[in-house]
């Protein structure tokens, strides 16, 4: 190959297959999450949300599912220690029985102004709290109540995003793309090192991404492995 000839970089949309796929975001922050992309004219945001697809609501959370209960204090402090205490992960790298039980959050935010039209997701200080969650176990989505909307609750406090009064959280589109390629890079390999089940590693992947509204063949999953 000519020294002077460049590989083209492979776009992320290469890997990722969008497909018609909505989420929900449970109470308390009472909003539903709909993955679709951020547009000019002619979205269902800016024209004729009337006609715009509704997300159906959450299911019930998961019997037994580990309870992590935050408000403003904790908030404010960033303090980790109710999700220590919930789930009994206590450092990165804990992983003994944490697939036995799915993880949610009760967020009891009190607002400086009762009339606050926000949504927690709205909120930066909510925001910083989990970007720190994010930031010290940065696998943690794969663990999450998927069903009840934590996952989509999740994203919304990491991923930029838009609320539409019909809607909910309309995420930003490659935002929301390079999220979920993340995610699935750390999950895959955290799972590859914990998880006894062999097959279990590409299918989990790939099930917490069609959560988020995108499918994701083997070729990644085969790309990571041949280089890792």
């Amino acid at each position: 190959m000519d020294s002077d000839q460049t590989i083209p970089p492979t776009p992320v949309s290469y890997f990722l297959r969008r497909i018609a796929t909505f989420s929900t975001i449970p109470k308390p922050s009472c909003c539903f999450c709909v993955i679709q992309s951020i547009r000019e004219p002619g979205h269902p945001l800016y024209d004729d949300e009337d006609n715009a697809g509704k997300a159906s609501p959450p299911m019930p959370p998961r019997e037994g599912r580990y309870e992590v209960v935050i408000d403003n204090d904790i908030i404010t402090r960033l303090d980790l220690s109710p999700f220590h205490s919930a789930t009994g992960i206590t450092s990165p790298m804990s992983a003994e029985g944490v697939f036995d039980r799915t993880i949610g959050f009760t967020i009891n935010y009190k607002r400086g102004d009762e009339n606050d039209p926000r949504e927690l997701s709205e909120f930066p200080d909510i925001r910083l709290w989990f970007v720190r969650l994010d930031a010290m176990y940065p696998w943690l989505p794969v663990l999450l109540d998927w069903r009840a909307g934590e996952l989509a609750r999740y994203a919304a406090m990491l991923v930029p995003h838009q609320m539409s009064m019909r809607m909910g959280v309309v995420f930003n589109p490659e935002a929301l793309e390079l999220f979920v390629v993340q995610k699935v890079f750390v999950v895959y390999s955290w799972l590859k090192e914990h998880d006894d089940e062999s097959s279990m590693p590409r299918l989990k992947a790939k099930d917490m991404a069609r959560m988020l509204g995108f499918g994701i063949g083997d070729d990644l999953f085969d790309l990571v492995d041949h280089h890792n």
